[in-house]
């Protein structure tokens, strides 16, 4: 059976939007993929409840956000630290959550990064641009939500057992970031004008950097130790990657996200690895970052590993619902007072 809910937002925080992993095909067209800015907590936070990993969900930056739901639901809380609550009852993050119709959810004190995400088992119902719900705000399909909006979504989860009536039921193996250093470890390998800067390895191995308030969404402005490419004139403006670690004209560095332009003239020293864009993405103003040369084969092995542990976590979800006999639903784990 199949219900109709809605989330009703009441405290948006400072920017809460719908999103998914991005639009996948787009770039050809001109269009940045763009999507969850920490890729790893949203596939997480979807699987927890169900969902295909892309799924669309709602990001949450920053400050505190609240909102009621209409129905029972299955949610779950991914991302950097932050205190849940369910109706005034503590409840854990990276864990899904049995809430009952009508109960307030709060998310507050965000640490350890910037990002929150709110999973719901079921399917947003929203306007997709190019497939995906993930905003373009450039492309007029901003996605952003306010007080008062109401996301509609329809959900398979049914069968409430009460939320305060039990201790969990059960432990998934999940991982989880630690972010709680002061320093974050960024990974990258060799970019296409490596060469071409005498010395920008040991430089930027050896030196730490700070997000500065100028990033957002398009990229992050690192302040720190820089140098500038000798004997090249002009570089003539190319296709430029995901985490491409920029050098402009400023003393500074820049590290394209997900929502950046498709080309530049800048010279890339370096590309950051796919599971370090997820660490990229909690990284939020004043935050400090410190720079490791990584092969190609050991991204790899390492983006490989990240997604076999989502395999692993889809693998034990399923096994619940199968348990109950529920492909949609579960009776898993509860808020606490």
């Amino acid at each position: 059976m199949t219900a109709d809910a809605e989330i009703i937002v009441q405290q948006p925080g400072w920017l809460t939007t719908l999103q998914d992993l991005g639009r996948a095909g787009s770039e050809h067209l001109g269009v940045p993929v763009s999507g969850a800015s920490d890729q790893y907590s949203a596939a997480v936070g979807n699987v927890l409840v169900g969902n295909a990993r892309g799924a669309t969900l709602i990001e949450i930056m920053a400050t505190e956000f609240s909102a009621t739901v209409t129905a029972d639901l299955l949610i779950a809380v991914t991302g950097a630290t932050a205190d849940v609550r369910v109706s005034g009852h503590r409840a854990p993050m990276w864990a899904p959550l049995c809430v009952p119709a009508g109960s307030h959810v709060t998310i507050r004190n965000v640490r350890n990064g910037i990002r929150t995400y709110l999973s719901v088992n079921g399917v947003v119902e929203t306007d997709r641009f190019l497939g995906s719900a993930a905003p373009d705000a450039r492309m007029g399909f901003p996605q952003r939500l306010g007080a008062g909006q109401r996301v509609r979504l329809r959900t398979d989860y049914v069968d409430f057992v009460h939320p305060y009536a039990q201790q969990p039921l059960l432990r998934l193996p999940v991982r989880i970031p630690d972010r709680r250093r002061d320093s974050w470890v960024v990974d990258v390998t060799d970019g296409p004008e490596t060469a071409a800067v005498e010395g920008i390895r040991g430089l930027l191995a050896s030196s730490e950097y700070t997000v500065t308030d100028r990033s957002n969404h398009v990229g992050l402005r690192l302040s720190g130790p820089v140098a500038h490419p000798e004997g090249v004139d002009e570089i003539i403006s190319h296709g430029v990657p995901i985490g491409g670690v920029e050098i402009p004209h400023s003393d500074e560095l820049i590290i394209l996200g997900r929502a950046r332009s498709l080309t530049a003239g800048y010279p890339i020293v370096a590309v950051v690895t796919s599971a370090s864009m997820s660490i990229l993405g909690q990284a939020g103003p004043g935050q400090k970052l410190r720079i490791r040369w990584s092969s190609m084969e050991e991204a790899i092995a390492t983006y490989r590993s990240e997604q076999a542990d989502l395999d692993e976590l889809e693998a034990a979800v399923q096994r619940v619902f199968d348990a109950v006999n529920l492909p949609h639903h579960a009776r898993v784990v509860q808020p606490t007072a």
